[in-house]
């Protein structure tokens, strides 16, 4: 039975390292995943390339504002899916458009339908084109997360590996276009240091950093990563046979499971409940749930069943599903469990965060 791959494909690599889309790349890429489809492997691409395709189309120079990226990427899209759609026509294999944008997967409904509507897609034998919907995504422009956005793909769809293309050959020790000493990392295991790693240019949306946080994303969530150079030919077809090009992320023995997934990678929480010390030490290190005795805080407007984020020290160091709203929560923080029926005149569940099922502890 073949893999199911989700491959990530940078403006750098898709412009040939010139000022717009590069035909002949994509051509070449088309190739080695129409390859991989004809061995059994199913195949998405989630591909950057709609603000450099429209920038060439403007003609657009200089440092741009995040409206200008915008406009760019308004224009830019229907072409990179046309582009797609000619790279892929001499292997006959049908592309999808699917734009995602945060918001999409921060919903626990609509990122259950993405996922539906991707492996829908998958079983017509479609290859879906995902891209970030940079159009209206105003903090996803400024933020680069296209690469995050693969990750997420990755996790959605219960992927085997995830290839992040880029037009270095992978993690260095240093940039190696200031370093010449700079040395490539063969392999980043969980809880290892992080390298100095390049920033994108003024019209990218990701560079190494984004790349680096993207596969380890992919990796706590159990799915092995791959950052490689698809500038050179045959560099995807490498990857899949597992010959050692790039730099491998190993996946965690223990991933999270898939709803503990989206807590922690895709969810948005509408607020955030200040515990103590000896609360975070329970979740974090004795698998116990959040209760009330533990709480000293809150902040935001939050119903029972919505996402918060739970802050010990200013810092946020998981998110769960609460199962009390915030005036509820005002009233009985800090009071045994005990206590709370006295003060509310009903009892909700005991836990304000169950542990077992809806919680995720954040990695640093």
């Amino acid at each position: 039975m073949g893999k199911r791959i989700v491959v990530k494909v940078g403006s750098g690599v898709l412009s040939g390292g010139g000022d717009g889309l590069d035909a002949a790349v994509l051509r070449r890429l088309a190739g080695e995943i129409a390859r991989a489809r004809a061995a059994g492997d199913e195949i998405l691409v989630v591909s950057s390339g709609a603000i450099l395709a429209g920038r060439e189309r403007l003609k657009l120079k200089g440092r741009p504002s995040v409206q200008l990226k915008q406009a760019a990427a308004a224009v830019g899209q229907s072409r990179l899916m046309r582009a797609w759609e000619a790279a892929f026509a001499r292997p006959r294999i049908t592309v999808a458009q699917v734009l995602l944008s945060g918001d999409d997967l921060h919903h626990r409904e609509r990122y259950l339908n993405a996922r539906n509507t991707l492996l829908t897609l998958l079983r017509l034998g479609v290859v879906p084109i995902v891209n970030e919907n940079d159009t209206v995504a105003v903090e996803e422009i400024k933020f680069g997360d296209n690469d995050g956005l693969s990750a997420l793909v990755a996790g959605l769809v219960d992927a085997n590996l995830l290839v992040l293309l880029t037009d270095q050959d992978g993690l260095y020790t240093d940039d190696p276009r200031s370093n010449p000493e700079a040395r490539l990392i063969p392999e980043v295991r969980a809880g290892a240091e992080p390298a100095r790693t390049g920033k994108a240019g003024p019209w990218g949306t990701g560079g190494m950093e984004s790349k680096v946080r993207a596969a380890r994303q992919a990796a706590e969530g159990g799915v092995l990563a791959v950052v490689a150079n698809g500038a050179k030919a045959g560099t995807l077809s490498a990857v899949l046979a597992g010959d050692g090009v790039g730099t491998r992320f190993v996946p965690e023995e223990k991933p999270l499971a898939k709803r503990r997934q989206w807590l922690a990678f895709a969810s948005h929480p509408k607020g955030r409940i200040v515990v103590d010390a000896g609360a975070r030490e329970a979740l974090t290190a004795k698998g116990r749930s959040l209760l009330a005795s533990g709480v000293k805080g809150l902040s935001g407007s939050f119903e029972a069943g919505d996402v918060v984020g739970l802050v010990e020290g200013g810092a946020e160091f998981a998110r769960g599903l609460t199962n009390v709203s915030a005036r509820d929560l005002e009233r009985i923080k800090g009071l045994k469990t005990s206590q709370i029926e006295a003060v509310l005149g009903h009892k909700p569940a005991d836990e304000v965060v169950q542990h077992r099922d809806n919680l995720a502890v954040l990695k640093k």
